[in-house]
């Protein structure tokens, strides 16, 4: 049985790791409020995006070929898997959800006998999926010394995407990060962005004739790359988001969890120091009336 003083050393130890967790708690808390804001302000932008290059799409459909980044090689042997994820810990299952949905893919496409390569940024994804795939992973890019995610961050990351498109490594790629919905919601989404996904316009839509100047492949072939980009930036910015809200939850958790602990510490303090008093009372008692 431990001593009292053992005991005590447990109890401050139990109260400074909840003093941790509630900055920690409240830190994230701060940050949340602003990642939040421009993952929300990202959305419009990307949306309207995708819209813009859905029209095109359209009107350039009956023409011949296209950019390769929208109608694609023509196969699907080789996948590039694209995945997002955090470069902290202590967030709870974020990164590991990332990955689980990212390894879940990856495994479906090797069963179906498909080549799979991994392009990771972030470094709890690397750290995961390098035990299982490390002779797969191609490149990491770590954002560990980035202060503040800006655009040129994600037209890096468009850029070396593309630049292994072209020289023929994958045909098809597909990201994977976590979509911000609420504190204590963060859902994994995987996006195939090469070739992009142009959805058909609703069926009720009303129909509107567009003149393209210069020709819409030409429109297109600017676009492409820069929506590549605009793409990744939202994804990070939505991981980023995610990973506070989800590191303020898991705080929360750690916090209420260390108060437990201390409740139940102080209790078995407690009647452990009145068991020593009562039986130290009853040996000098015993030891009066033997005299």
């Amino acid at each position: 049985m431990a001593s009292l003083k053992d005991m005590r050393v447990r109890i401050a130890s139990t109260k400074a790791t909840q003093k941790i967790t509630k900055a920690m708690q409240m830190v994230a808390a701060s940050k949340l409020r602003r990642a939040q804001s421009a993952a929300e302000a990202a959305r419009p932008y990307a949306d309207k995006m995708g819209a813009v290059i859905a029209n095109i799409a359209t009107a350039a459909a009956g023409a011949r070929g296209g950019p390769v980044l929208l109608a694609g090689t023509g196969r699907d042997q080789r996948h590039l898997l694209l995945v997002c994820t955090g470069e902290r810990g202590l967030s709870g299952a974020f990164n590991s959800s990332i990955v689980r949905l990212a390894r879940e893919r990856a495994q479906a496409l090797i069963n179906e006998g498909k080549d799979v390569k991994f392009f990771i940024v972030g470094r709890k994804g690397f750290d995961q999926l390098r035990r299982q795939f490390e002779k797969q992973i191609i490149e990491n890019v770590d954002l560990r010394s980035v202060r503040q995610l800006g655009f040129s961050h994600a037209e890096g990351i468009a850029r070396k995407v593309i630049a292994r498109f072209d020289a023929g490594e994958f045909d098809v790629c597909t990201l994977f990060y976590s979509r911000f919905k609420s504190v204590i919601a963060q859902i994994p989404t995987a996006q195939q962005i090469v070739p992009l996904v142009v959805e058909a316009p609703a069926a009720n839509a009303a129909a509107t004739a567009y003149e393209y100047e210069p020709e819409e492949d030409e429109i297109l072939k600017g676009l492409l790359p820069r929506n590549l980009a605009v793409q990744i930036f939202r994804a990070l910015l939505e991981n980023n988001a995610s990973f506070y809200g989800a590191q303020m939850t898991a705080m929360d958790n750690a916090t209420r969890n260390a108060g437990e602990m201390i409740r139940k510490q102080t209790l078995i303090y407690n009647r452990t120091r009145q068991a020593m008093i009562t039986k130290e009372l009853i040996e000098i008692i015993s030891g009066a009336e033997a005299v």
